[in-house]
């Protein structure tokens, strides 16, 4: 059932910036499309880091956040808009390490190999794995979940634990809207499979993003403190709202074909419907 929230309109974060001392913010729709950064956004989190704001980006891309610190800077996010990036790649490879000497498959694309690079896994065929490692779809330009069916029922046959190293379903990309991991994980527990998240909703990648900030900001954070935003209903407000931060949604994100266009009517109704509510609403991330 959804959880009994009216979310109010936002016009600015400027109006609520005085209540938070730490922004947990998602990235992928909120602070770039993948393609290009969204400069608004970016001014935003600056205007909280000079408020004296901490600013951790948290983001469900399997990879480590050096990586994704490199991804942000060809996009010209400078650094001054953020304290600190975690991932799901960071708490996913805590999961690898814990499997140290167990043979894997990895299920993703070769772009995502810097989340395995250091650690002590061997990469195997289908067959002779004893768990499997899931970034993403092999090409998610072209292929969908269903090409994996027959691949995933092995899996579930052989009863091997899954981990999903990016809990969402789906990402905008320039545009076009194209599915995660999380998609694939969500296919493996339909066919009774077991799968182990790393990033949102889930509570470690919120937990180390706090303990990372309390750590820059040298003292300890109150949640009453914390505000969390993002796009997707599924794993960022409902992550926020799990972790007692108050959630911010993103409008112009995953949903944006369903709620941009509506009344403002229509657009609260919309949201109540949905299995989690933000506390806030705005169609973009600004100031």
């Amino acid at each position: 059932m959804p959880d009994a929230v009216t979310s109010h309109a936002l016009s600015g974060f400027s109006e609520i910036a005085s209540g938070f001392d730490l922004c947990l913010c998602d990235i992928w729709g909120v602070v770039h499309n993948g393609v290009a950064a969204h400069a608004d956004a970016v001014a935003a989190l600056g205007a909280m880091r000079e408020r004296g704001t901490a600013v951790v980006l948290v983001t469900n891309a399997p990879r480590p956040r050096h990586a994704v610190a490199r991804q942000l800077a060809a996009l010209s996010v400078p650094e001054a808009a953020y304290d600190a990036i975690v991932t799901s790649g960071d708490v996913c490879r805590a999961l690898i390490s814990a499997r140290a000497g167990q043979p894997v498959y990895m299920l993703g694309p070769e772009r995502d190999l810097p989340l395995i690079a250091g650690l002590a896994v061997e990469r195997v065929a289908p067959e002779a794995a004893a768990y499997v490692l899931c970034t993403g779809l092999f090409d998610d330009e072209t292929e969908t979940p269903e090409d994996y069916a027959v691949l995933l029922e092995g899996f579930a046959a052989r009863r091997l634990e899954l981990i999903c190293a990016n809990p969402d379903l789906v990402v905008e990309r320039g545009g076009r809207i194209v599915p995660c991991a999380g998609a694939l994980a969500l296919a493996y527990e339909r066919l009774g499979g077991t799968a182990v998240y790393a990033g949102k909703p889930h509570r470690p990648i919120y937990d180390m993003a706090l303990a990372i900030a309390q750590e820059r900001l040298g003292r300890p954070i109150a949640p009453a403190r914390i505000c969390a935003v993002g796009d997707a209903i599924r794993t960022d407000i409902a992550g926020a709202r799990a972790f007692g931060a108050t959630a911010i949604m993103v409008l112009a994100g995953i949903h944006a074909q369903d709620v941009l266009e509506l009344s403002l009517d229509d657009r609260r109704d919309w949201l109540l419907a949905q299995s989690h509510q933000p506390d806030y609403a705005m169609p973009h991330l600004v100031w």
